[in-house]
């Protein structure tokens, strides 16, 4: 068994207040504890996740000079593809051992953020790599809307607090290729201990060992999702705007045991973040004399460079 409670966004948008009430208490529970929550119930129909792996798979076989042509250079690694080995954990050197692509946000109505942000890169040889990747972007999107909506009535605001911000964010679906491991990693791992930037973390590919969170006990533990649910976490950002009355827990994907070495392992993380102007303030009503102020006033945007720079993705 996972030790990572399952939640049914079904019970949140079935219009039954008992159990609405019933996915806010057992989602805000989970992410005041171990910070992870496997979810079902989501908006991603089983047809899309089998036409979006089939295509991520398709693009991670293309010849390596084909796929460093989508390497594009200045931005951060914000859209497009990022080559083996180039990011690594917050405080370490060594780089992670996968390859990955970004989507980014399909801007709708807002000139200003469309010229803020980079554009997607459409991939040449793959006619429907890019239709499928936006679709995918899309509804990970709606999920996400809903499940913030369950942890704003949560924290006591008002249910759709999170909407303004959401709305046209700078979120990023990352389809992620861990190739088979062809020699004795020297400190390296899939994915190093780390924790995620962001608002909320939607993963998509969880299922069989590999992805390991640490409880606040120090332990680490499996978290394995079944095949129709998405693992589902809380990021830097938003454990900064409650005052880590949500935990942003550090978690990694470790290395499989040798004799699983030569298989590829995928997964698909779609990070929520909110546009840049989102204050991170410290929520007034998760401050207390027994919750003291733990983090300084930044913008989201500004968070976002911090950490950018601290993953040697962007110089300072």
């Amino acid at each position: 068994m996972s030790a990572i409670p399952s939640v049914d966004l079904q019970d949140f948008v079935s219009g039954d207040p008992d159990r609405k009430q019933k996915f806010i208490e057992e989602i805000g529970a989970a992410f005041g504890d171990i910070g992870f929550v496997a979810l079902s119930g989501h908006f991603l129909s089983d047809e899309l996740v089998k036409e979006l792996y089939a295509q991520i798979k398709k693009f991670f076989d293309l010849p390596q000079d084909a796929k460093d042509s989508y390497e594009i250079e200045g931005i951060g690694g914000q859209r497009g593809y990022t080559s083996f080995g180039k990011e690594h954990a917050k405080g370490r050197k060594v780089g992670d051992l996968k390859e990955f692509w970004h989507f980014g946000q399909y801007v709708e109505d807002n000139p200003a953020l469309e010229a803020e942000y980079p554009k997607n890169v459409n991939v040449a040889e793959l006619p429907n790599f890019n239709a499928i990747g936006k679709e995918t972007y899309q509804m990970l999107e709606k999920t996400a809307k809903y499940v913030l909506r369950a942890l704003a009535l949560h924290l006591d605001l008002e249910e759709t607090f999170f909407d303004e911000f959401i709305k046209n964010g700078n979120s990023i679906l990352r389809p992620i290729h861990y190739p088979p491991i062809t020699e004795e990693p020297k400190n390296a791992e899939r994915a190093a201990a780390h924790g995620d930037i962001n608002l909320i973390t939607l993963l998509m590919g969880a299922h069989g060992k590999g992805l390991q969170v640490q409880n606040h006990k120090g332990a680490w533990v499996d978290a394995i999702a079944k095949p129709d649910q998405l693992m589902i976490n809380v990021g830097d950002m938003l454990s900064r705007l409650t005052n880590n009355k949500l935990k942003s827990t550090i978690h990694k994907v470790v290395n499989p045991p040798r004799e699983l070495w030569g298989t590829s392992r995928y997964s698909i993380p779609f990070f929520m973040h909110p546009i840049s102007e989102m204050p991170l303030n410290c929520l007034e009503n998760c401050i207390d004399e027994a919750h003291p102020k733990q983090f300084e006033d930044i913008t989201a945007g500004e968070f976002l460079h911090e950490r950018l720079v601290e993953l040697g993705l962007v110089k300072s």
